[in-house]
């Protein structure tokens, strides 16, 4: 199964890569359409932008972007291997990690109670990966088919791009909109292409963010909104993008833990969505 699923990412990850080549590489094309929307703009505005667009082009060395672009979808692949990996072993040491949790806590009361909190947080992030997973492959597969429709260059490398930033809460479904949709703009001169992404892949992130996987994510999580954007800047600002891959996972892990000592029962009732953390979180 392991190996499966590593063929499989491997088969990703090597059109993905290609894609991304190609854009690389065909970037010199796009340039011209810069100019392009800049006198349509000028001849529905009356906007002299040939100045501001000549100086915007020197300076803004897009194709260096889409490199760094690439160097930062490395990193975040490496280090989602090496969380894979550091699984794999967790998962070789379930027999003796359960000798240490019995010597850890003698008594059956404190036992019983550290195994309680592991289990909700195992529930809570079971839940929420499988969730998310699922709805990122679906975002991610809708996209591409509205992109293919299109005739987006490269639809693979951003079909993945928003799978990957769908994990991101909040901002993450607003950024995957308006790459694809941009590039849109230097590719065909056009902003008939951009409006349909922009309304299109807009409407999928909405009808699956906001209607399909609240319903099934159900009550599992409990992080109150306000917490979810901080968390995303606290982490993102430690982390990057992996801190903004997983802060809603580490606020989870942190609202069980601190909700099972009196002591910090406050604090965990004000990151919860709605005061309530004597709940299972069930999904």
């Amino acid at each position: 199964m392991l190996t499966l699923l590593l063929f499989i990412v491997y088969l990703v990850l090597d059109a993905v890569i290609g894609n991304l080549s190609n854009l690389l590489t065909s970037f010199a094309n796009y340039e011209k359409n810069v100019t392009a929307i800049a006198v349509k703009i000028e001849t529905l505005f009356h906007i002299d932008l040939q100045a501001e667009i000549s100086a915007m082009l020197s300076s803004l060395d897009i194709k260096n972007i889409l490199a760094q672009l690439a160097t930062s979808l490395s990193s975040i692949l490496s280090n989602s291997m090496m969380i894979l990996i550091y699984l794999l072993f967790i998962f070789l040491e379930t027999d003796s990690f359960k000798l240490k949790i019995s010597a850890l806590f003698p008594e059956e009361e404190g036992r019983a109670k550290f195994i309680d909190t592991l289990l909700k947080i195992e529930l809570s992030l079971s839940s929420y990966f499988r969730v998310k997973t699922l709805m990122s492959l679906l975002t991610g597969f809708l996209g591409f088919i509205v992109l293919s429709i299109i005739e987006v260059d490269s639809p693979i490398f951003w079909a993945f791009l928003i799978f990957l930033l769908n994990y991101i809460p909040t901002i993450g479904s607003l950024i995957a909109t308006v790459f694809p949709a941009v590039f849109s703009l230097l590719q065909f001169g056009s902003f008939i292409p951009f409006i349909a992404i922009l309304l299109s892949i807009g409407a999928i992130q909405q009808i699956v963010g906001n209607l399909i996987e609240p319903k099934l994510m159900g009550k599992s999580l409990n992080i109150s909104p306000l917490v979810t954007i901080i968390a995303l800047a606290i982490w993102g600002k430690l982390w990057g993008v992996v801190g903004m891959l997983l802060s809603v996972p580490i606020t989870v892990i942190m609202i069980i833990i601190l909700s099972q000592f009196k002591s910090t029962q406050k604090v965990a009732i004000l990151l919860s969505e709605k005061g309530n953390i004597t709940s299972d979180n069930k999904a």
